[in-house]
C-alpha cells in the first residue's frame, strides 16, 4: 500500500484517499469509503469547470476530520490563482464532505462544480483482486437523492449521497452551477452514508447502533479529550517519546470497534486498511500492552471474544471447542460461505493468549467480578489446550487446519506461508508446533492456577495446572533447544524435528517465563546480536537464514510489537540494558513516521539506510504497533502490580533522560512513576527509582 494514502477513521468506518482528497480505486490503491468490511465508495473524484485539484495544503490533526486546501490545475498555476477550494471531510457515523469555492476576483465568476461517485462495493478483504461482482450493481435518482447500490439474493447493500444546496444529480453523480460574487465565497455540505440493508429495507445499523449518525465532529472531539484526560500523562526529556506516546493513544482512540454483537462496548480493531474488523490475537495483546494505561479495553476484548468462543467442531471454520476467533467479518464473501470467517478460528495462540489477558487484567485492576464472570471462557480455553491444541498427544500445542481449502497453513502470529522454516529454507511438514505458543502454554496454565485458587475456589485444579506447567517447561528446554546454535527452535515439524531457524519467536519465550534461567543469556545475547538486531529493533528472521529477507513480511522485517514483547521479556529476566536498547531504537524509529510505528518496516541495518524502511503493505495504524509503545514504557520503568501496589523499578537508557508518568490507573486508585537515568534505588510507586531485577 502507498504511504501517501490520506486516511481518516471512527471506529467501524474509514475513509482512504489520495493528498487532494480524492477516491479512485484502483488494484494496487486501496482507496475507498468502508464500512463493515464493505467498500461504499470507489469513486469520489472533485472538479472545477471540468479541472482536477492539486494540494496546497492540509491538516489532518484529527484522526476523523481532514481539510484540503486546493486549487484547480497543476502546480504552475498556483501564482495567483483566481479560486481556491477548501475541502472539509469527516467521518462521525457517516461519511461528511464540506465543499467551500472561493472567488478571489474583484468580479463575479461562475463555476461547475461536479462530484463523480460510483462504488463497486467490494468486501475489503477482496480489494486488489480481480473479481466479477456476481450480485447486481444499481443505481438511481430519487428525491435529489443519488442511490449506488448491491444486492445479491437477500445481501444488500447501499450508498446514498444528499447535498444541502441544489445540484443537478444524475447516475454518475452531482453537478452544481454556481455564480460566485467578487471575493465571495459558496459551500455546500455532502453526505454519504452506507447502509446494510435488511429485507425490509432498514439499515440493520440504525436498530444497532441508535443515533450513530447523529454523531458529529464536536462530539468526536469531545470524546478524544476525554479519553486522552483518563489515560496516564506522560513527560520525558527525549521529546521523540513524548510525541510517539500521544500518537499512540490518540490511534488508540481512532481504532476503538463496537462490534454489531455489542454495540455500547469498544475493543481494539486490528488495523487499516485490511484488518479494521474483529480479530482475536490482536485486541488482546493491544489490551495487554494497554493495561497501565486504557484498562477498558481488555473488559470488551473478553467478553466479545468470549462470546465467540469455539463451542463445536467445525472443519470449514477451523472450529473447536474452548478455541478462540482469528477473525470474524460481515462482508459478501463470508455471507455467501465463500470464505470462512463468520468467524474463523485458525489461530493457535489466540487462546492460551485470552487466559494471560483475563490473569494480567485482574492483576492490575482488582476486578475479580471480571474473572469469575469469564471463569467458563477460562476454563474452556485451557481444555482446548490440551484436548484440541496437543495434536500429537505429547503435550505441545500444535496446528494444522482443518479447513484445506481456504484456511491457513500457519496459524501462530507469523501466518504467511513461508514464514515457519529450516535454517536452509525448507519449509516444514505439518503439523507444526511452533516455540512460542508452548510459551503462551505455560503462561496460560501459571496464570490458570492463580485464578483457580483466588477466585474459583478449585485448589485441586490449580494444583493440576501447575504440575502440568512444571512438565511443559522441562520437556520443552530439552526438546526445543538447538544445541549447536544454543538457541530455541523455531519449531518442531510433523515428524518431532527441530525447525532450526534462528527468529524473534525466542524472545516472547522470555516474557512468557518459560526459558531456564541459565539459557537466558545466550537468548538475549542472539536477540541483540548482529544477525537478529538491526539497530532499529529485532528481526522476524536472522540475517543469514535462507529465507532471510528484509522485506519479507515475517521473515527480515522489524514488527513493533514484536520487539515490545521481546523488551518485557528481557526485562524479566534482568536483562535491563538490552530491553533499553531496543526500546531507543523503536522510539527512534517511530520519529522517522511521525510517531506513528507501522504494523512492520525493513530489516535493513540502520547503518545501510539511516533511517527505517516501511513494509510497503504495512497496516497503518495498527494497533499492535500502536500499542508497542505503551508496552516499552511499562518495561523502562518497571511496572508490576503487587497486590494493591504497584511497583516500579526504572532502567532508562542516558538517551531517555527523566520520564515521568502520572495517573497511572489500577487496583490502587491513581498513582504516579517517575525514572531518572541517575542511579537510585528501588521504591514504590510515585518515587524515583532505578535499575532492579523485575518482581517475578
Amino acid at each position: 500500500m502507498k504511504t501517501d494514502l490520506v486516511r481518516i477513521l471512527d471506529g467501524n468506518i474509514f475513509v482512504l484517499s489520495d493528498g487532494s482528497g480524492d477516491i479512485e480505486a484502483k488494484p494496487t490503491v486501496p482507496c475507498g469509503y468502508f464500512s463493515f468490511d464493505t467498500r461504499f465508495l470507489s469513486l469520489w473524484r472533485l472538479t472545477i469547470n471540468g479541472e482536477r485539484l492539486s494540494r496546497l495544503a492540509m491538516d489532518d490533526s484529527s484522526y476523523f476530520e481532514v481539510r484540503f486546501f486546493l486549487v484547480p490545475g497543476a502546480p504552475t498555476h498556483y501564482v495567483d490563482a483566481k479560486v481556491s477550494v477548501i475541502r472539509e471531510r469527516s467521518v462521525a457515523g457517516s461519511f461528511e464532505e464540506r465543499l467551500t469555492v472561493l472567488n478571489h476576483s474583484g468580479e463575479p465568476a461562475e463555476f461547475t462544480v461536479s462530484v463523480d461517485a460510483d462504488c463497486d462495493f467490494i468486501p475489503l478483504i477482496a480489494v486488489g483482486q480481480e473479481r466479477t461482482p456476481p450480485g447486481r450493481l444499481y443505481r438511481r435518482v430519487e428525491d435529489g437523492r443519488l442511490h449506488l447500490g448491491y444486492e445479491r439474493e437477500k445481501f444488500r447493500r447501499e450508498t446514498e449521497i444528499s447535498t444541502t444546496e441544489p445540484a443537478q444529480v444524475d447516475e454518475h453523480g452531482l453537478t452544481y452551477h454556481v455564480r460566485i460574487g467578487p471575493h465571495g465565497q459558496w459551500t455546500t455540505t455532502l453526505h454519504v452514508r452506507g447502509l446494510v440493508l435488511r429485507p425490509d429495507g432498514d439499515d440493520v445499523r440504525d436498530h444497532v447502533y441508535p443515533g450513530r449518525h447523529r454523531r458529529n465532529r464536536s462530539r468526536l472531539q469531545d470524546d478524544l479529550q476525554q479519553w486522552l484526560g483518563q489515560a496516564p500523562q506522560l513527560t520525558c526529556d527525549w521529546e521523540p517519546l513524548e510525541r510517539t506516546y500521544r500518537r499512540s493513544m490518540v490511534d488508540l482512540a481512532a481504532l476503538r470497534y463496537s462490534p454489531m454483537t455489542l454495540p455500547a462496548e469498544a475493543m481494539p480493531a486490528a488495523g487499516l486498511p485490511w484488518n479494521a474488523t474483529i480479530t482475536g490475537r490482536d485486541p488482546i495483546l493491544t489490551s495487554l500492552q494497554a493495561l497501565p494505561f486504557a484498562p477498558d479495553l481488555a473488559v470488551a476484548t473478553l467478553r466479545m471474544l468470549g462470546i465467540d468462543q469455539g463451542s463445536e467442531l467445525d472443519d470449514f471454520r477451523d472450529e473447536e471447542p474452548g478455541k478462540i476467533l482469528r477473525e470474524f467479518r460481515y462482508g459478501e464473501l463470508v455471507a455467501f460461505e465463500e470464505l470462512p470467517q463468520s468467524p474463523y478460528y485458525g489461530a493457535a495462540d489466540a487462546t492460551p493468549l485470552y487466559v494471560i489477558l483475563l490473569d494480567e487484567y485482574e492483576r492490575w485492576t482488582g476486578n475479580a467480578a471480571v474473572v469469575r464472570e469469564f471463569e467458563d471462557e477460562a476454563r474452556a480455553a485451557l481444555h482446548w489446550i490440551d484436548e484440541y491444541g496437543d495434536i500429537m498427544g505429547d503435550g505441545y500445542i500444535w496446528y494444522q487446519r482443518r479447513n484445506e481449502r481456504t484456511g491457513l497453513e500457519n496459524q501462530c502470529w507469523k501466518e504467511s506461508p513461508n514464514a515457519i522454516s529450516f535454517r536452509d529454507g525448507r519449509l516444514p511438514s505439518l503439523p507444526r508446533a511452533t516455540c512460542e505458543l508452548q510459551g503462551y502454554a505455560y503462561d496460560a496454565k501459571i496464570r490458570g492456577a492463580r485464578l483457580a485458587r483466588e477466585f474459583w475456589n478449585d485448589p485441586d485444579y490449580a494444583d493440576r495446572l501447575e504440575r502440568e506447567a512444571a512438565e511443559l517447561k522441562q520437556r520443552f528446554n530439552r526438546d526445543f533447544w538447538v544445541a549447536d546454535g544454543e538457541y530455541y527452535a523455531l519449531a518442531l515439524d510433523g515428524d518431532g524435528r527441530q525447525v532450526d531457524a534462528l527468529s524473534s519467536n525466542i524472545g516472547h519465550l522470555l516474557w512468557s517465563g518459560i526459558v531456564e534461567e541459565s539459557r537466558a543469556g545466550r537468548i538475549a545475547e542472539h536477540l541483540l546480536g548482529p544477525r537478529l538486531f538491526s539497530g532499529w529493533g529485532v528481526r522476524t528472521l536472522a540475517e543469514g537464514e535462507g529465507r532471510y529477507n528484509p522485506l519479507g513480511y515475517h521473515v527480515g522485517t522489524v514488527w513493533p510489537f514484536d520487539n515490545a514483547f521481546i523488551a518485557w521479556g528481557l526485562r524479566r529476566y534482568g536483562f535491563t540494558r538490552e530491553a533499553g536498547r531496543i526500546a531507543e531504537g523503536i522510539i527512534d524509529a517511530a520519529e522517522h513516521f511521525a510517531g506513528r510505528l507501522p504494523e512492520a518496516f525493513g530489516g535493513y541495518h540502520r547503518d545501510l539506510t539511516r533511517h527505517p524502511v516501511q513494509y510497503p503493505a504495512a497496516n497503518s495504524p495498527q494497533a499492535l504497533a500502536t500499542g508497542a509503545p505503551l508496552l516499552l514504557v511499562r518495561t523502562l520503568l518497571g511496572l508490576e502490580p503487587y497486590g494493591e501496589d504497584l511497583v516500579v523499578a526504572p532502567a532508562l537508557p542516558d538517551r531517555f533522560g527523566r520520564i515521568e508518568l502520572l495517573d497511572i490507573p489500577g487496583r490502587w486508585g491513581r498513582v504516579d512513576a517517575i525514572g531518572n537515568v541517575a542511579p537510585g534505588r528501588r521504591t514504590p510507586a510515585g518515587e524515583p527509582g532505578d535499575v532492579a531485577a523485575p518482581p517475578w
